[in-house]
């Protein structure tokens, strides 16, 4: 494949696995405190990537270009997974994943601003409709019949600007540090973070529950791995409305695990936020000349 189908390949491919993840997640918040939860899936992912590299090479390419860069993007992870997994505790996992979906938008944005990516009118009028489908997916009262909007529908909105930054910086560092490195980075900031933490808040696991944090753990391992591999492919305003496809596992998810199925307003929300990636995601034409 070449460089660009490849990359979007392995986004969709990390997409999956990250629903995996947060199915597990909004399980696992009925049992543990989210800060022991984002620390398994940190520390376990981080271990998971340490041993693969050792094996696979005998040594760890540790050693970055822009340090700094990289632990302010493992902070951001951090801070993303720390929201959206709180917001699990309260929301249906269909809810989340939908009002998640303005990520795309901001990474497109940050990606013209930012990276100086080309995005032109087309592209912005998507994320302008896709903002709006962002609006009707927080349940605003005059959809509701006057019921007022959960508190907790903020938090997957405050996910969706702190990954859409991480994505940024996912991006920047392609250019500068090797995706092996990158991917080491993911969890090392996080990992120290979480651990401060750890002492307030930990309940003893049972061994099952063990198997479960580790699983947790790879999972969100193998698909930043993933995305970061995807990321040195392909360009981030391609690759970010590819998130879309993740509702469709999110919602059967959803179904199957938890019995929620999908609200109307929220199928409307995601539905006017695809809309709006599509325009985002269509190629650009230019005329020659």
């Amino acid at each position: 494949m070449n460089g660009r189908l490849a990359g979007v390949a392995l986004q969709l491919t990390a997409l999956a696995v990250f629903v995996c993840m947060d199915t597990m997640l909004k399980l696992l918040t009925a049992r543990f405190a989210v800060p022991q939860l984002m620390w398994a899936r940190f520390f376990f992912g981080l271990l998971a990537a340490t041993l693969f590299f050792l094996l696979l090479r005998g040594r760890l390419p540790w050693r970055s270009r822009a340090p700094w860069l990289q632990a302010a993007r493992s902070l951001l992870l951090a801070a993303s997974n720390l929201l959206f997994s709180s917001a699990l505790a309260h929301l249906p996992l269909t809810d989340c994943t939908a009002i998640g979906f303005a990520s795309p938008l901001f990474t497109v944005a940050l990606a013209a601003f930012w990276l100086r990516e080309s995005v032109g009118p087309r592209r912005w009028i998507g994320v302008g409709i896709g903002f709006l489908g962002v609006l009707i997916a927080l349940r605003p009262p005059f959809l509701t019949g006057g019921a007022p909007m959960h508190w907790a529908a903020i938090l997957p909105l405050g996910t969706a600007a702190t990954f859409a930054i991480y994505q940024i910086l996912t991006r920047r560092l392609a250019t500068i540090d090797d995706p092996r490195t990158t991917i080491l980075h993911t969890g090392l900031a996080a990992s120290l973070a979480t651990s401060l933490a750890l002492p307030l808040v930990w309940t003893p696991p049972a061994a099952g529950d063990w198997a479960l944090l580790v699983a947790l753990g790879l999972l969100g391992g193998i698909g930043h791995g993933l995305l970061v591999l995807a990321y040195a492919r392909a360009p981030a305003s391609l690759l970010a409305p590819m998130s879309y496809t993740q509702l469709i596992w999110a919602s059967l998810s959803a179904l199957l695990v938890f019995g929620e199925p999908p609200d109307p307003i929220t199928l409307l929300g995601a539905a006017v936020i695809a809309l709006g990636g599509v325009l985002v995601a269509l190629p650009d034409h230019r005329r020659p000349g």
